[in-house]
């Protein structure tokens, strides 16, 4: 049940631009795992890609789920209450940093020369917000515009947003909006959920993409956060802390594009929420560590 949870709140980060699902791991304290299972499944021995499937399709059954009811239920309340709910991920990653800050002081105190990749992690960030196109209607996927070229194209991107979607701060959805498929591929687990199985082949080539990506990126990620652990948590705070940036614009990538959140848009009610649902996730996660 605790792993549902997980997967579902990875999924709602997920389907809104500017926020990450791997975000939401890092926040519930199973980062690491999630990655290393992802590793396993990919090159592991036997024994470690049982468990490696085992806890990712707990993980999974909750991600699938909150994707499919972000997609068909949630997807009007994220166009109509944006600033809301940017005003709850708000409170939730301001007040994350600090507690990541604590969790991780071994790799941190001491160590301030690394405190460059937490700039590099909030340029990054914040540029690829700032570059970030206003919301359209993207590249036609349609199985009757389907040519090599797109095929190539949704694999490529498919594997360059699961590589963003794994770490913490950067959103897999702004970048399949940059590269404008974010509509297209919505549009099309939409119309999969309403068993229209002609947008299956675009789904499956994305789906492959999505593999690609994780057989070659998350082995990296891996091995960075194994050998150079303090400059790659300076480097995800940095990138959390340019998501807020990213949050803040969020409404500028919608579909029905609206003005970036300001100080009237913001709703602290909303805020303290975002605080309250991080106090209850550490609660979770300190029920399971137990």
């Amino acid at each position: 049940m605790l792993n549902f949870i997980r997967g579902f709140c990875m999924a709602l980060a997920d389907s809104v631009p500017g926020v990450s699902g791997g975000t939401i791991a890092f926040l519930l304290g199973f980062y690491d795992k999630f990655i290393t299972s992802l590793d396993h499944l990919m090159s592991g021995t036997k024994r470690e890609r049982i468990d490696a499937i085992k806890f990712l399709m707990r993980i999974g059954v909750g991600w699938v789920v909150g994707m499919g009811a972000a997609v068909s239920v949630l997807a009007s309340i994220f166009d109509q209450r944006i600033y809301e709910i940017s005003s709850l991920f708000l409170g939730l990653i301001i007040f994350a940093i600090p507690m990541i800050w604590q969790e991780e002081k071994d790799s941190l105190k001491g160590k301030y020369q690394n405190i460059p990749w937490a700039v590099f992690g909030i340029v990054l960030v914040a540029a690829i917000t700032f570059f970030n196109p206003v919301s359209g209607k993207g590249v036609n996927i349609s199985v009757e515009h389907l040519n090599i070229t797109l095929v190539l194209y949704i694999f490529v991107v498919a594997m360059i947003a699961i590589s963003a979607m794994v770490l913490p701060g950067i959103s897999g959805s702004t970048m399949l909006l940059i590269f404008g498929l974010y509509v297209p591929i919505i549009s099309a687990l939409k119309e999969l959920l309403h068993f229209n199985f002609s947008y299956l082949p675009v789904i499956v080539i994305f789906g492959l993409g999505v593999l690609a990506g994780i057989a070659v990126v998350i082995k990296i990620i891996r091995r960075a956060l194994e050998k150079h652990r303090s400059q790659m948590i300076y480097f995800i705070i940095g990138m959390m802390i340019g998501s807020l940036y990213a949050i803040v614009m969020g409404p500028t990538t919608l579909e029905n594009t609206k003005a970036a959140m300001s100080v009237e848009t913001f709703h602290p009610i909303f805020f303290l929420i975002g605080i309250a649902i991080l106090f209850v996730l550490e609660k979770i996660k300190a029920v399971s560590e137990k």
